[in-house]
């Protein structure tokens, strides 16, 4: 695979599958970051009618001291309650909620190892933590399955949130007036503004880098209203992509205990009997064959369904 970057140079409006009109509801739902049939849209506006585009992401970059280098962000783990890990139950005899009945056919309760005072807990409010992790720190914790405290603290800014959101109304203005239309005539949506110094980062399949290696940088129409974006070749995205998969690769191969981390929460489906059933992890991670348990959030959309 290889990397990109996409920087927008103004805002960017992503409208979500929801069908919409204004005269039906008045506020335009949107979503980010933009899912890959997005990305592959504005890809085709440039390639023609390919079809076969693959691609990884949509993750996050950041500009670093040397403005010529990126570094990836990736989301920070489920399975952290703000810095502490959640460790199964099951995995802790000694732990003060082991009187706890739980079903033993479902997937194990998730707890800290250590429960916080009401004045840590107070503490730990106050404090704001990268919910974006580089590429650096999920080397660590694919190495050591820890994440050290001090890689948790912000330390450069949109670590938390590398985008802000701007509301923006619309109006349609009568013919030969200056009245708002009464049907039809307004809405609200939401644009999305990155923050300074941060991009998008996807990787494409080796024939589209092809396509496109001799066009970079690419002057491309993203989201609702063709807002521009530029994509650029990024090597040095190559490398940190390229040991991450190692490392993931090498954690595969281990017969022990093993935490996995899936970038981007998912929905699984499979066909069974002509019926599509759907699960928020993969169907071959089974409870019966290793699987103790799992903590996932709001499936990310990757296509149009």
């Amino acid at each position: 695979m290889y990397w990109y970057s996409i920087t927008p140079l103004d805002i960017i409006l992503l409208r979500d599958a929801k069908p919409f009109s204004p005269g039906a509801r008045a506020w335009a739902s949107s979503t980010f970051p933009p899912n890959g049939h997005t990305i592959v849209g504005a890809l085709r506006s440039i390639l023609g009618n390919k079809t076969d585009i693959q691609l990884k992401g949509v993750f996050f970059c950041r500009e670093t001291a040397n403005q010529d280098d990126l570094e990836l962000y990736f989301p920070r783990p489920l399975g952290f309650y703000q810095n502490k890990a959640l460790i199964p139950l099951a995995w802790y005899d000694r732990h003060c909620l082991n009187q706890v009945i739980s079903d033993r056919q479902q997937p194990c309760p998730l707890v800290a190892e250590t429960i916080e005072t009401e004045q840590e807990k107070e503490n730990q409010q106050e404090k704001k933590y990268r919910q974006y992790l580089p590429w650096d720190v999920v080397a660590k914790y694919l190495e050591t399955g820890k994440i050290a405290d001090s890689d948790w603290e912000l330390q450069h800014p949109g670590e938390d949130k590398p985008w802000k959101i701007e509301t923006r109304s619309h109006n349609t203005i009568q013919p030969d007036t200056q009245q708002v239309k009464d049907s039809d005539g307004y809405f609200v949506e939401n644009a999305i503004r990155l923050k300074p110094g941060w991009k998008l980062a996807i990787a494409l399949d080796e024939d589209t880098h092809s396509s496109i290696s001799n066009l970079v940088p690419l002057d491309l129409r993203l989201g609702g209203e063709g807002h521009r974006v530029i994509l650029e070749r990024q090597e040095n995205l190559d490398q940190q992509w390229q040991k991450l998969w190692r490392l993931s690769q090498e954690n595969r191969q281990k017969t022990q205990k093993a935490i996995a981390y899936l970038i981007t929460p998912g929905v699984f489906e499979r066909y069974s009997h002509h019926q599509a059933m759907c699960r928020p992890y993969p169907w071959e991670w089974k409870l019966t064959e290793g699987l103790v348990s799992f903590v996932t959030d709001k499936a990310i959309p990757i296509a149009c369904r």
